[in-house]
């Protein structure tokens, strides 16, 4: 008998020290994006879905929705959606996400930070670090960034260089107060509707134009939607955040964690590369095949920008505030080190 209790007692002990993966893992984890492949959105989240296979060995399957499809298409419900276990992993926008999280309308401060190196020494320094505590306290586990890009305005009216030829305007704009505000206060008339429903609007003349990275621009060839007007402001850039429902990471093993967290970094470098493409004044590709369609490209002048920095001020201080003084005023002290 006292053998036999030995064979159980190994047993146990065996079974103990199975890795969680070996019975509790998923046969597929669900990943949402708003846009998919080839926009760099989608580029990085299948990325970090085909890195996660490789050095998993294929026990960890996950699979890009994209099109915001589980959330029936409503981009601000990705969040909610991913907290309450309805969605296991999100690459999600600071923007759609920030109803629910303040913090992130730092991100949508207008003309807070208006060049890649000032964008990267945000995410990357303290005010980076915030936000993403910020997102881990309402119970999401952010684990890397990656980027849309800097969002330009556009439309089918006349070319944007003063914030008086803004006026009247019919904008399209995201679902966030915020966006609201900056376009109002530029005297533009924002609608806000999702990004399913801004391309037929845009087709019917419902609204005269929009803001989205060129990126998006030219994949999403809306020049044959009217908007032949393109204006460089940089007013803000949308980083992109991989995430993980609190309740699925913490049913993976640590090594696994690392191995998911670890992936996402690598693919953001991915996405980050890709929605830089062509836009920049050593690459200047997509830029050209752009205007090449017969889009009209206006690049603004530090005097002008300046013109919209001061017309958006309130609309900055108010939000400010809102978001955060200290949380701004780590951003704002990131971007100056960025300048030096």
């Amino acid at each position: 008998m006292q053998w036999m209790k030995g064979l159980l007692g190994a047993a146990v002990a065996a079974m103990i020290a199975l890795p969680a993966h070996a019975a509790d893992y998923k046969d597929e984890y669900k990943v949402s994006t708003v846009l998919g492949t080839p926009f760099p959105w989608g580029i990085a989240a299948e990325e970090w879905v085909k890195l996660v296979d490789e050095r998993t060995n294929g026990r960890i399957k996950m699979k890009v929705y994209p099109g915001t499809q589980l959330v029936q298409g409503d981009q601000t419900k990705e969040f909610t959606a991913m907290r309450q276990g309805i969605i296991d992993m999100a690459v999600g926008s600071t923007i759609n996400w920030s109803p629910q999280v303040k913090e992130l309308n730092l991100f949508s401060l207008p003309f807070l930070a208006t060049d890649f190196a000032a964008t990267d020494a945000i995410t990357g320094g303290p005010a980076g670090e915030a936000v993403f505590a910020a997102i881990e306290k309402q119970g999401v586990v952010p684990l890397g960034w990656a980027e849309n890009g800097f969002r330009e305005v556009t439309n089918s009216k006349h070319p944007i260089r003063t914030p008086d030829d803004m006026k009247g305007l019919k904008m399209r704009v995201v679902g966030s107060p915020l966006f609201n505000d900056t376009f109002t206060a530029l005297g533009a008339n924002p609608t806000q509707m999702s990004w399913a429903d801004a391309k037929p609007a845009l087709t019917t003349g419902a609204v005269d134009g929009q803001e989205n990275p060129l990126s998006v621009y030219s994949v999403a060839k809306m020049d044959t939607v009217g908007q032949k007007h393109i204006t460089l402001w940089h007013y803000m850039n949308d980083p992109l955040i991989f995430a993980v429902g609190k309740r699925v990471w913490e049913g993976f093993t640590p090594e696994d964690q690392e191995i998911l967290r670890q992936a996402a970094v690598d693919a953001g470098k991915v996405g980050i590369a890709a929605a830089r493409k062509g836009i920049t004044a050593e690459d200047p590709s997509l830029i050209e095949e752009i205007k090449a369609t017969g889009a009209e490209i206006v690049e603004l002048t530090p005097e002008q920008q300046k013109a919209f920095v001061d017309a958006t001020r309130g609309v900055y201080d108010q939000w400010a505030e809102k978001i955060g003084p200290d949380l701004v005023k780590q951003a704002e002290e990131s971007v100056a080190q960025s300048r030096k």
